[in-house]
Formats: structure tokens, sequence, C-alpha cells
């Protein structure tokens, strides 16, 4: 069999169109050429060059085509998608949270309102300690040589060491590094801490000194 002869059988068995015969005639297919290859050994001595075979193959290629531009194109449309969700998820929980801080700065936090006890019989240049807001909450309360009274939370701010009034030098002073905070403000003289003690805000009621809140500074290394 020439060249000629079995590309015509090859092209008969390229000819289905049935989805159904797809596996069918890709067998068919097979088996010929390698009739067709053992056909021209024996008869002479002749091997199928290239250009036969893509002859023979070119419409079992039409029918089933393979395109990689095509797929190279999906596979970066894909990407692309992949990458405009990511971001989009991204975005959306950016303003969620960036939301979530505005709802939750417009709501101030409560504080109840509690008599500190001793406070009328306290003389200036002294101090005495409280609990504020709750029972575990240590703080002081000082009252300067000029009368006024002035709270503050008792931790340092620096590593939470309890904080004492100073009546010698008007001042609270932390023992364990050598913290020192302003009386009528809590900002930091010198030291290590960080920011200024959290002020307790009090309201005076005849001679009974209440606490009616509490700041958290926020402020760096203040004088």
């Amino acid at each position: 069999m020439v060249n000629g002869e079995w590309i015509v059988e090859i092209r008969k068995l390229t000819t289905y169109h049935s989805p159904l015969t797809t596996k069918k005639m890709s067998s068919n297919l097979s088996k010929t050429i390698d009739n067709v290859l053992a056909i021209d050994r024996e008869a002479s001595n002749e091997i199928s060059d290239e250009r036969d075979v893509r002859e023979a193959t070119a419409p079992h290629q039409k029918e089933f085509p393979y395109e990689r531009d095509e797929e190279g194109q999906v596979t970066r449309r894909e990407f692309c998608n992949f990458l405009f969700l990511t971001s989009s998820a991204l975005l959306v929980g950016a303003i969620g949270f960036a939301g979530k801080s505005v709802y939750d700065s417009r709501f101030e936090a409560t504080y109840p309102q509690a008599k500190i006890e001793g406070a009328s019989e306290l003389q200036p240049g002294a101090a005495l300690n409280f609990h504020y807001p709750r029972e575990n909450d240590s703080a002081i309360l000082i009252r300067a040589q000029d009368g006024n009274f002035y709270a503050y939370g008792q931790k340092c701010t620096h590593l939470s060491c309890p904080v004492y009034y100073s009546k010698d030098h008007n001042r609270l002073e932390c023992p364990c590094h050598e913290g020192g905070f302003d009386v009528r403000t809590g900002n930091v003289l010198y030291g290590p801490p960080p920011r200024p003690l959290d002020q307790i805000e009090l309201e005076m009621r005849g001679a009974e000194v209440w606490a009616i809140g509490r700041k958290a500074s926020q402020d760096e290394h203040q004088i």
C-alpha cells in the first residue's frame, strides 16, 4: 500500500461527525496508522515521513481542534476574576471594620457614680486609696496643697506598678522604675512611663467627693 492509498483510508475514518463515535474513531485511526506503517516496512522497507502523517491526521485535528492560545486566555481570565473577587472581599472587610469603629465611637462607655468614702476628712497634702469603677480597679485620690481634689487610676502606665503620692515632692511616684507624674494633670514628669495616668473624673456634692467617670489617657509622654 502506497502513501496515497493509506491516506485515503485514514480520511474515511475521520469523516465521522457524531460525538458518540469519537472514542471508536480515535481507536480506528491509531490502528490504521499502525497498519500502514507495518505494510510500508514490509513492502518497501520505507517509513512514512512526518509530512505524510500530518496530512493523514489533518482532518482529525480539524474535527477536534486544540488551541493553546485560547486556553491561555481562559486561564488569564480566571486569574483576573480571582484577583477581582479577592480585592472586593478585602475592600468590603475594610469598609465594614471602619464603619464599626465609627459606630462604636458614637457611644461612650458609661461609668457608675460612686461616693469616695473618707474624702471629706482628707487634709491638704494627703491621699487615700479607693476602687473605681470596679472593685478590682485601684485608684488614688489626692488633695493638693491648694485644697483641690485629683484622682487617677493607681497603675503606672509603664508596667502597672501601683503609684503613691509623695507629699515632700508633691507628685505621684512609681517605686518600681522611678517614674513620676504630675498631681494636677497626671502627665509624666520623668522616667519610663509612656503615657499619663488614667484620670478619674470627680464631682463635688457639698462636702462629698464623687467619682463619676474614667478617662483612659491616649497621649504620649508629656510634661
